[in-house]
């Protein structure tokens, strides 16, 4: 039976516009730890000159004092005053956010079931694991992965799409913490590397790192045009926010196999790498797209030749990833279910006057994202993070050794720190293409799939924000300028939490259509359930829309329904009608 592919057709036609950040976030780090250890070792030597000098414990004292006053041009009560003042805004900027997460989170518990869902439910219980696999891949979309994965989860009825929010919220959170604290302590130590024996490089601020953490999570779920499927209708979460999720820990387990040194780490990071690509590829042709791009870069851009690494171990991932990504593609491309998709769907003919509309929506699509202004709130978190960086090991011009170890040359620093902007914007071209030859043009608007380009941004906001708050706050480190590093603060503080603030009547109405939607569908969901079980054939079902999907009973005839005939299947009656 061919109906209610996996999030293939569940968006409305017409509906409202609405390996990747680790570049990025090495940039930054690498602009962070650039003017750390001349600083470090200069202040060492000229704080324990003075402290012999004086020859006393009240004289190193007072030493260490002048020590910090003449390394950073201020006082040190002036700079405990603004590491205080920094992790302030950053509570208050995670404690939002992650109150944010935690309501998006807990309205796991009010998903019910639509659209796509009605398949789902009655496949997975009827078919098993495998059936599914099987039927999605010979008659639905080939997507492989996306049906496994949707087999599971959907075991256990809606057990398993109520706890998946939750899931990926605490997946995202943590995994993009780690990732920019593995980044930026691996960073620093490379750029100090060049200098000799130093004091170990102070760990990146925790409170700010978290509060970055939970705020690209919060305006990657909330921010967008469509925060009901992004967050809570799993057909799409699987397809679109899933894939983002294994991306990110796919790459921080590269980067922790890198630090170990350990060549059976490295292999193994390689070979998950590939396979991790072979699943993707199956799982989501946006994400594939898009990390195929950003992988090919990274790769060419960290091979020996070009002088930032000493070996092969970057490119090799990169090459393992986009070939296990090309062959997952391949095999979902050329499936049986994929050729009757776009049987269903001929994609337009490659046309000048196709490309022109291909850009058309390109631009509709990032005047749409730029209206979101909330989504500057991590460029201003960013800056604050530079800002406590540039306070925790201070520095006047200049910077680390461009030689150092781990570092690139000037011109190779140059590019990657120009190149992620582009890349994202062709990644999303990319993306709309391949919207547009799957389902026209409407294929743009559906935000759902948005997020495979939109991580990567707001990652890289957040990057070029702490580069620059590091260079803000070194040259304005001098205390005959506290009031310009003051205002930069303020700015930076009042947009970080005014984008927390933005993400509040998002959540409001998210939360008042999901809890109005869930108590309605349970009356009704009883009243369907007692007729079955009286014996009727058909039952009489009153559409509940929700998040811009597709309800049963709204197709132009019945045979043409694939929802109404899913949700008939799944109560186990001939036909369901309008009441």
């Amino acid at each position: 039976m061919r109906k209610g592919g996996q999030d293939g057709r569940g968006e409305e036609a017409g509906g409202d516009a609405g390996g990747t950040g680790e570049e990025t976030g090495e940039e930054t780090a690498e602009g962070t730890a650039e003017g750390t250890a001349e600083g470090t070792a200069e202040g060492t030597a000229e704080g324990s000159g003075e402290a012999t000098g004086e020859g006393t414990g009240e004289g190193t004292g007072e030493g260490a004092e002048e020590e910090k006053a003449e390394g950073t041009g201020d006082p040190a009560w002036r700079q405990d005053g603004l590491r205080r003042v920094l992790s302030w805004i950053a509570l208050l900027v995670a404690a939002g956010a992650g109150a944010l997460l935690s309501v998006g989170a807990f309205l796991g518990v009010y998903v019910r079931p639509t659209s796509d869902d009605w398949c789902a439910l009655w496949k997975a219980r009827d078919m098993g694991v495998l059936g599914i696999t099987s039927d999605f891949y010979r008659t639905q979309n080939g997507r492989v992965t996306n049906a496994f994965v949707t087999g599971l989860l959907y075991s256990d009825g809606m057990r398993g799409p109520k706890l998946l929010p939750a899931f990926l919220i605490l997946t995202l959170g943590a995994g993009l913490f780690l990732l920019a604290r593995t980044a930026l302590r691996s960073l620093r130590r490379a750029a100090r590397a060049g200098d000799g024996p130093t004091d170990p490089p102070a760990d990146p601020p925790t409170v700010l790192l978290v509060a970055a953490a939970a705020l690209i999570a919060a305006l990657l779920f909330f921010a967008g045009t469509r925060s009901y499927q992004v967050l809570l209708w799993a057909p799409a979460t699987i397809s679109h926010t899933l894939p983002s999720v294994i991306g990110v820990w796919t790459v921080l387990g590269a980067v922790r196999a890198a630090r170990s040194g350990l060549r059976w780490a490295r292999a193994a990071a390689v070979v998950s790498a590939l396979l991790a690509g072979v699943a993707l590829g199956m799982l989501s042709e946006p994400f594939t797209l898009v990390a195929g791009l950003f992988s090919a870069t990274a790769g060419v851009l960290c091979l020996p030749r070009f002088g930032w690494t000493r070996d092969r171990y970057v490119s090799t991932w990169c090459a393992a990833a986009c070939l296990g990504l090309l062959t997952g593609l391949t095999l979902l491309y050329t499936s049986p279910g994929a050729r009757w998709r776009r049987a269903q769907h001929p994609p337009e003919p490659l046309s000048a006057a196709s490309i022109g509309e291909t850009f058309h929506d390109w631009w509709r699509l990032w005047q749409t994202v730029g209206g979101q202004w909330a989504y500057l709130g991590t460029l201003a978190v960013g800056v604050l993070l530079g800002l406590a960086l540039a306070v925790t090991d201070p520095r006047q011009e200049g910077g680390a050794r461009r030689g150092a170890p781990g570092l690139p040359p000037r011109a190779l620093f140059r590019v990657a720190v120009i190149l992620p902007l582009p890349l994202i914007g062709l990644a999303a071209l990319a993306v709309v293409f391949g919207l547009r030859s799957g389902y026209g043009d409407t294929g743009w608007t559906y935000g759902r799939t948005w997020t495979s380009f939109l991580l990567p941004l707001l990652i890289a906001l957040w990057a070029y924000g702490a580069w620059g708050g590091l260079l803000l706050g070194r040259r304005l480190s001098a205390a005959t300028r506290p009031a310009a590093r003051g205002a930069v603060l303020v700015a930076a503080g009042a947009v970080a939490v005014g984008s927390v603030a933005a993400l509040v009547q998002p959540v409001q109405a998210l939360t008042t259509s999901t809890v109005v939607r869930s108590v309605a569908w349970d009356r009704q969901n009883a009243r369907i359930r007692q007729e079955v079980a009286a014996g009727a054939r058909e039952v009489a079902y009153e559409p509940l829309l929700i998040g811009g999907l597709t309800e049963p009973l709204y197709a132009s005839s019945y045979k043409r329904d694939w929802a109404a005939q899913c949700t008939a299947t799944y109560y186990g009656v001939n036909r369901i009608h309008r009441p």
